[in-house]
């Protein structure tokens, strides 16, 4: 598995993404976004200093996306987000497509800090972050609106000094 940077030739699969309402359920956004939309915003995006979007590539097939989003260079810190495309699923690659994703935030952008919001209800994706080192920084309460309904997040964060100490233990 590699990450590498989002392709023009790779808005088919974003756009089969960004319209699958349980998809964008959990990124909490509508699951409506046109074609010719997804061109625009690339073309204007491309050049973007503000984020950076990678496809999880598996043997030269689109497996999803992980983005660095609101850079913030004077505060040095970031949002990541993550999507695996569900034929890859329960292979470990939200893990593996993560980690890939905070070194590039903290090795290459020089971040300090790294954060994403998650579903208070989305265990899994808890437990995946957790692994890799985020922690729990506060409770959103009827933050996001998805699928009908109002959901709580955590934000949950991970400091360039943790993740240090994380790289010298093993």
């Amino acid at each position: 598995m590699i990450i590498r940077p989002l392709e023009k030739r790779d808005l088919q699969y974003i756009y089969r993404q960004e319209n699958a309402r349980r998809v964008m359920a959990l990124w909490f956004e509508e699951p409506y976004t046109s074609f010719d939309e997804l061109e625009i915003l690339y073309d204007k995006h491309v050049l973007d200093q503000s984020q950076r979007r990678f496809v999880i590539d598996i043997d030269g097939q689109f497996a999803g996306v992980v983005e660095l989003m609101y850079i913030d260079y004077l505060h040095r810190n970031t949002e990541i987000q993550i999507i695996v495309d569900s034929k890859f699923q329960g292979q470990g690659l939200a893990q593996e497509a993560l980690s890939k994703g905070v070194e590039y935030a903290f090795k290459v952008l020089n971040m300090h800090k790294v954060y994403l919001y998650v579903d208070v209800d989305n265990a899994a994706a808890v437990h995946i972050y957790k692994k890799l080192g985020f922690t729990e920084e506060g409770r959103l309460r009827n933050h996001f609106f998805a699928e009908g309904c109002y959901h709580d997040s955590f934000v949950m964060g991970y400091l360039i000094d943790e993740y240090t100490a994380k790289q010298k233990r093993g």
